[in-house]
């Protein structure tokens, strides 16, 4: 009877060895790629505090129109854009954001190239961060995402 047993529980295990190794050969057998690496958006949801839509939106006209227009004449920025969504849900972004960038290396700067850029749009390092916080009165940010876009490439 042990024999028996041991022979099921072998003939078991072979099985599931075979199942196993048919699994993992047909993951080997992937589809061909059939896309490319794209641009990088930046994505920022922002929700104006009560009475400030207008004046956030004249900010973004100004600093933030020409920090953009900065990196497009520099090569790295490709578009920019703001949405507004119409019916935003409680608490959530009536803004949206969107920075599109010709590559991840566009965000591998020295700390020197990214304060000489700054200064350009604020005048100082100084300034900006002073800016960052009185734009907290206009706004609040409520997260974002950084991705990638696939080209299909067939």
């Amino acid at each position: 009877m042990k024999t028996i047993l041991r022979a099921a529980v072998f003939g078991a295990a072979l099985c599931l060895a075979g199942v196993g190794a048919g699994v993992g050969a047909a993951h080997a057998q992937n589809a061909p790629r059939v896309y490319e690496n794209g641009s990088v958006w930046s994505i920022n949801y922002i929700a104006t505090k009560p009475g400030k839509f207008d004046d956030y939106l004249a900010y973004l006209n100004t600093s933030w129109k020409q920090s953009n227009e900065l990196r497009k004449k520099a090569g790295d920025v490709l578009s920019y854009k703001v949405l507004e969504i119409g019916s935003p849900a409680d608490g959530g972004p009536d803004l949206i954001l969107m920075i599109e960038y010709k590559n991840m290396a566009v965000f591998d700067r020295t700390q020197a190239e990214l304060d000489k850029q700054t200064a350009e749009v604020f005048g100082s390092v100084a300034r900006a961060n002073q800016g960052q916080i009185d734009r907290e009165a206009l706004r609040t940010q409520r997260g974002g995402v950084l991705a990638r876009e696939l080209v299909f490439s067939k």
